[in-house]
């Protein structure tokens, strides 16, 4: 009997916290699969634990130990060796609410059993900041009809804070296959390509206004953390330059609220290189982000670029004395109302 959803979980030197989030998983019990992926942890117990737990629940868990592949490569390697249903990323140092999983499951199950199956479930997701031990929710009530089925023309408008990222969705797997995605290894930020290169062969959908996935936020050696994304902002830019090829926008003209979402984070994707670039504030950084733009240029439509250079991606890109300057004071404001890293 095929299970009802696979979670994959990438680890790497991971002990200290990932009992926690395996144990919320677990409360799944038989209709998950939970794939402990050890991305060639050295530094402590991560391997042990991994085997502890597929030894301890030989029907539940699977422990696959790979070279160190980095993030995207362990995502990888679970759709790989997925047989649920639906898929699932969860951080090793985040997990999910047990109340919120059983009722996000038990619908899951009744929709496939009627043959409703819907290509991408939807919740909300909670950032648990670390510094100063608060929470903040990311709904999307103003954006999908709740409890049940739509399509790409149900889909209202996004704020800038309510885009899908990885703790929102979860994909039927045979999605994540057909869409022929394979995220680039040893390559930070690569959860914004898997949340963006499948969404035109995700058909149905349906939302749950749940709290189901904690995000924990604050850490200091957090890849989102600003003094980490400035040093490696060479993957953040590869990350989006990998966007920008993996979809045709125009192909989508037909699908104008997909395609009008899509065109949204890939313009926030320009935006947030362009910061951390502007950030670096070197002579190179500078002549990243006109390339970058170039690359933008070089590789979309007119339509395409035009959209992004005069819409919302355009805004971190302003070319006139102290235009670098209103941009980073913008960001710092950004900052400290949505606490994003």
């Amino acid at each position: 009997m095929q299970k009802l959803i696979t979670f994959a979980v990438p680890c790497y030197n991971s002990a200290a916290y990932m009992r926690h989030c395996i144990e919320t998983l677990l409360s799944a019990g038989e209709q998950a699969e939970i794939i402990l992926v050890d991305d060639g942890s050295v530094k402590d117990e991560t391997p042990a634990i991994c085997d502890e737990y597929a030894e301890k629940y030989p029907t539940i868990v699977k422990a696959i130990h790979q070279e160190n592949g980095g993030h995207g490569e362990g995502v990888n390697q679970g759709i790989r060796n997925a047989t649920g249903l639906y898929y699932k990323v969860v951080d090793s140092d985040d997990w999910l609410d047990t109340a919120a999983l059983k009722t996000v499951l038990a619908k899951l199950q009744t929709l496939a059993a009627r043959g409703t199956a819907p290509d991408l479930m939807i919740c909300n997701y909670v950032y648990e900041h670390v510094e100063d031990n608060t929470s903040h929710t990311v709904r999307y009530t103003n954006v999908f009809p709740e409890n049940r089925l739509f399509t790409w023309m149900h889909v209202g408008h996004f704020r800038p804070d309510q885009n899908l990222l990885m703790h929102s969705v979860i994909y039927r797997t045979q999605v994540l296959r057909d869409c022929g995605m394979v995220l680039p290894k040893h390559t930070f930020y690569v959860d914004n390509i898997f949340v963006y290169q499948p969404l035109p062969y995700v058909k149905s959908m349906y939302y749950m206004n749940l709290d189901l996935y904690r995000y924990f936020i604050g850490r200091s050696d957090q890849s989102v953390n600003e003094s980490v994304m400035v040093k490696r902002v060479d993957q953040q830019l590869r990350v989006t330059k990998h966007m920008i090829d993996c979809q045709d926008l125009d192909a989508l003209k037909n699908e104008k609220r997909l395609r009008s979402y899509m065109l949204h984070y890939l313009s926030m994707m320009m935006a947030v290189s362009d910061i951390f670039l502007l950030l670096d504030g070197s002579a190179e950084a500078k002549a990243k982000k006109a390339d970058l733009w170039s690359y933008l240029k070089a590789h979309t439509s007119p339509a395409v670029f035009h959209s992004i250079r005069y819409g919302f991606g355009g805004v971190t890109n302003l070319n006139f004395p102290k235009g670098d300057t209103i941009v980073i004071g913008c960001y710092r404001i950004a900052q400290k109302l949505f606490k994003f890293n």
